[in-house]
């Protein structure tokens, strides 16, 4: 007799694009594995997802209470009526997700309808609320989200994104209730008008922190790896959750298509659970592909949580020599003040105008357009693009990256837009050129790959990049021996970096 194929929705839906993050039915099963199973054979037990998209958290959580329950509440429908109505809830991201939640949950987008596999319930939101809210603005911004009222002040009928965990005050949707476990897969971005990807406002932090709140015994959240090294407004969330020896266990993927096979998030994704009685070390598990590393450590070691554990060692051994770092001189963005919308010239009109390198080719702007660093103009400069040479996180088909891409040096009376990062200025081409040898290195880019989870480059992320005297080129092999790496450590690093030419 042949046998029927009948996928799982939830899957298809996990696999449909990177709009919308959905979480896959094994995934959700892999959090879930995370927590004490005592809890699924506890009728008292509650559990809440506050963000709510697709139902699965729920369905699976329902499942296994299902079975954990049966010696307790015997009786099929009883112990579904006491699941649904006692121990699972929930709060959806919009009024769509909320019926495609129930109908997940409920099998039927009306909680009380006439299909709901409970009985129990004489609402049609039952303990899956979705309750429309708006922004708080604040001087064009809301102050819950931060979301730019230009974008997001709409009219009712289009969707706000204002999300209820975070926007409305808790005890209006479950009163003064206290859940024992907190699961979710929170929206993780909104468009501030600057950019999209890596360049968006981040919006997950809030979510963890919100749920932080309600003090669960277990949080579990699945979320962007951005956080590790700060920036774009993590910087506060990042200090958080290293100094967060609650912390039981992290699972990191650096390439996010290991964890949902179908989106590509830049710098990975990562989920952890929270135990609120629990005060140590944190046990990692960093996943690329197949190969699965894990340790135990404190995530607050360095001022950056480092992902790789080889990466650490060799981080320790460059420490040792409490060397000044190139993030103590490599200058911040837009180093001239002049932006790319600025009025460029292909052919210089008089000495009034002067070379500049800008995203689009080499061009002409006028000495009165510099605003910022004018002393610096008789200078050799060396600078990169501030736009890393691949995508996040990601390698190329040997396992490698490159990191930067164009290295360029600047003579006197030469500037370049903001589309670059200025790392340094000397008196002499030949000290210009011995510091592009060093940058060139796989040694200083494998140090700058370490926390840079993103595609646009800034000064923090040379923190673990030590400086060198300039009076002399470099090489790996010296800077190898240097800092006394040895042989697996010097092949990890070949590992994971492209040479540069």
């Amino acid at each position: 007799m042949k046998s029927t194929y009948s996928p799982d929705i939830l899957n298809c839906l996990a696999n449909l694009s990177s709009d919308e993050v959905f979480t896959s039915p094994e995934l959700a099963n892999r959090m879930l594995d995370l927590l004490p199973q005592e809890l699924f054979r506890s009728s008292k037990t509650r559990f809440l997802d506050p963000c709510s998209k697709s139902g699965v958290f729920l369905r699976e959580i329902a499942k296994r209470l299902l079975t954990g329950l049966e010696e307790q509440i015997p009786d099929l429908q009883q112990r579904i009526d006491h699941i649904m109505t006692k121990q699972v809830f929930g709060i959806a991201c919009t009024d769509l997700t909320a019926e495609m939640s129930r109908r997940t949950l409920y099998c039927t987008k009306l909680a009380n309808g006439k299909y709901s596999v409970s009985t129990a319930f004489h609402d049609v939101q039952g303990n899956l609320r979705y309750l429309r809210c708006t922004h708080n603005w604040v001087n064009g911004k809301c102050k819950h989200c931060g979301a730019n009222r230009a974008q997001y002040d709409r009219i009712e009928t289009i969707e706000s994104y204002a999300y209820p965990f975070i926007h409305k005050n808790l005890n209006e949707i479950f009163k003064n209730m206290q859940f024992d476990v907190i699961i979710g897969n929170p929206p993780y971005q909104l468009s501030d008008g600057g950019g999209t990807g890596s360049s968006a406002m981040p919006l997950y932090h809030r979510f963890v922190q919100q749920a932080k709140k309600l003090n669960p015994k277990y949080l579990i959240m699945i979320i962007p790896s951005r956080w590790y090294s700060g920036g774009k407004g993590l910087d506060d969330f990042r200090n958080e959750m290293l100094n967060d020896k609650s912390i039981k266990i992290l699972v990191d993927y650096s390439d996010s298509r290991d964890c949902f096979p179908n989106v590509d998030i830049a710098g990975g994704v990562c989920y952890f659970i929270r135990q609120k009685d629990y005060k140590g070390k944190c046990k990692v598990f960093n996943i690329k592909g197949q190969k699965v590393v894990s340790t135990e450590r404190y995530l607050d070691e360095f001022g950056a949580f480092i992902r790789d554990k080889e990466a650490v060692d060799i981080i320790k051994k460059v420490l040792k020599h409490k060397e000044q770092t190139m993030n103590g001189i490599v200058y911040s963005r837009n180093p001239f003040g002049i932006s790319n919308s600025e009025n460029f010239l292909e052919e210089r009109q008089s000495k009034e105008f002067i070379p500049i390198m800008t995203s689009k080719g080499d061009y002409y702007v006028r000495r009165t357009s510099i605003k910022t660093n004018h002393n610096l103009l008789k200078k050799w400069k060396v600078v990169v693009s501030k736009t890393s040479a691949e995508h996040a996180g990601q390698a190329d088909k040997d396992g490698r990256k490159k990191i930067l891409s164009r290295i360029e040096i600047l003579g006197p009376d030469k500037i370049c837009s903001e589309s670059y990062l200025l790392f340094s200025t000397f008196d002499s081409e030949a000290e210009a050129k011995n510091l592009v040898t060093y940058i060139k290195t796989k040694f200083f880019r494998f140090l700058l790959s370490t926390i840079l989870l993103t595609q646009n480059i800034a000064k923090d992320k040379f923190q673990f990049v030590p400086l060198q005297d300039f009076s002399h080129p470099w090489t790996d092999e010296m800077l190898y021996k240097k800092y006394g790496l040895d042989e697996d450590e010097i092949a990890f690093i070949e590992s994971m970096i492209r040479p540069m030419e």
